[in-house]
């Protein structure tokens, strides 16, 4: 996921920064060379940098360190890239106050900036261990996304289009005023949500005087944070408003202008000069190539991908196997993938982390052989509800039933939504099979064959599930989705448990 952020949110708007806010300032890039340090640079740490998202789980202490120590180093070319966009505007600043354009690029790098320095202190362990599965990280993805790359893209529009029509932009004062309602809708956002995410990190971990939990019902937790939600959707509101001034001032530009397909230019032939030597930089070589460029950047970007991911395939001990996690079964792997098409995963994660208010909480914390047979994990990266790890065997099946039909019923004050069509849907098992057979290939141990079996297992456990919650006075079929995602449920964690006993 992190490197998502990095190939698709960040070197290419590097590049538009490196292209765009230059001709809109009318002035050089301020220094080239840190450029092309801060490009080499930025794609070798990058790639190191994803296990900060997973400190304190399951993943080798080794690669935890390795992806803290890089995205410590991470502030140099980022923060390099930062201040080589804002000195490209020295002698401009006086533009700043009356172009729309250069707003939106000062504020658009400044918030690559301010990313850019709490990704790294995000990934320190001590601070990590607070903001983790907190509304924090969501902030600081949101100041990226909504300032860096929202900001960018708009200046770049309201530049770009204009020149296209041959015309002047329709509007200034509507730019303006996009620019600071999407301002404020971002300050309006981001705010609430910081102060969210660290109300919630505090409220997880403390404690009474008598070394108890003080808010042992994660609910608690939620329902504080409820205002602030609604500050932040207020904040969404506004950003998304400037959105639609910025499509009707583009509108109105380009009605009142005409397309330039063709752009007539003259330049005289270029005439080699033989036994001139070449007083350019060692990289200017290689940026006349693509494909050699190309091939270099791909090697620069797969040394990173190579030492963390090698190492956890080649040896054994990075993934301690225990001897009681078996496979799931046929049912309990379709309720697996009910959970992940409804989504469940953005807002439960399944990774108790090895603190003493998570254990409290919720159990053993995970173990990495725990997951050998997840495929792929269902880790998660936020904690909107609780960790659901160990919910296996917390509540009989009729809690679960009735959880997923009107979650208000089990927990008064549940923002969670309701899932009605789970107790109406009929479960398809077409692909069960096919399903067995492709865990096979991964590397789930099924016994051969298994896959001719798989479907009369799935009805024999279904049945069973089905019959206490008859006994329990509900009325239910053994061939809906609940009785598979309730299968589901009641398996996590409970494989290690079996061997505590």
């Amino acid at each position: 996921g992190h490197n998502a952020v990095a190939f698709f949110l960040t070197t290419p708007y590097l590049g538009l920064m490196y292209y765009f806010m230059p001709k809109a300032a009318d002035r050089p890039v301020y220094s080239y060379r840190l450029s092309i340090i801060h490009f080499w640079a930025l794609i070798f740490l990058y790639i190191w940098a994803g296990p900060h998202h997973l400190l304190y789980t399951s993943l080798p202490d080794w690669a935890q360190s390795l992806g803290t120590v890089f995205s410590v180093m991470l502030i140099a070319p980022s923060w390099g890239g930062m201040l080589n966009g804002l000195l490209t505007l020295r002698g401009a600043w006086d533009k700043v106050r009356e172009e729309p354009v250069l707003k939106f690029m000062v504020v658009a790098v400044t918030a690559y900036g301010m990313a850019t320095f709490e990704g790294p202190m995000l990934s320190v362990k001590s601070i990590n261990a607070l903001s983790h599965f907190t509304d924090w990280t969501i902030a600081h993805v949101h100041i990226g996304a909504l300032g860096w790359n929202g900001f960018l893209t708009f200046g770049i529009v309201y530049w770009l289009i204009p020149r296209l029509y041959n015309t002047k932009l329709y509007s200034n004062k509507l730019a303006n005023a996009h620019f600071w309602i999407s301002f404020l809708g971002i300050i309006f956002y981001a705010v609430p949500i910081y102060w969210a995410g660290i109300t919630q990190g505090l409220m997880w971990k403390q404690f009474t005087p008598e070394g108890f939990l003080q808010y042992p019902n994660f609910l608690e937790t939620v329902t504080q944070l409820i205002p602030m939600y609604v500050i932040r959707s207020v904040g969404g509101t506004m950003y998304f408003a400037g959105i639609f001034i910025l499509f009707y001032n583009v509108y109105k530009t380009v009605k009142q202008g005409r397309f330039v397909a063709n752009e007539e230019a003259q330049a005289p032939a270029l005439t080699r000069e033989h036994g001139a030597s070449s007083n350019g930089h060692w990289h200017h070589w290689i940026e006349k190539k693509p494909v050699p460029f190309l091939v270099a950047s791909l090697i620069v970007i797969l040394i990173g991908g190579i030492f963390e991911l090698v190492p956890t395939f080649v040896i054994e001990s990075n993934v301690p196997t225990i001897a009681s996690v078996k496979p799931y079964t046929p049912l309990e792997l379709e309720g697996r993938d009910i959970y992940i098409r409804e989504g469940c995963y953005v807002c439960h994660s399944q990774m108790v982390r090895p603190f003493r208010s998570e254990v409290e909480r919720y159990g053993e914390y995970s173990k990495a052989g725990e997951f050998v047979y997840d495929h792929p994990f269902q880790w998660g990266s936020k904690r909107t509800g609780p960790d659901l790890h160990r919910v296996g065997g917390k509540y009989p099946h009729a809690w679960h039933y009735h959880h997923m039909f009107d979650p208000q019923t089990m927990s008064p004050g549940s923002i969670m939504p309701p899932y009605p069509w789970l107790i109406d849907n009929t479960l398809d098992v077409s692909l069960t099979p096919g399903k067995i057979r492709a865990m096979q290939k991964l590397g789930v141990p099924y016994e051969e064959g298994y896959d001719q079996i798989a479907q009369q297992e799935l009805v024999t456990q279904a049945e069973q599930i089905a019959a206490e919650l008859q006994q329990a006075g509900i009325p239910v079929t053994s061939d809906k989705e609940i009785i598979a995602l309730i299968a589901y449920l009641q398996r996590l964690g409970i494989d290690i448990k079996a061997t505590q006993k």
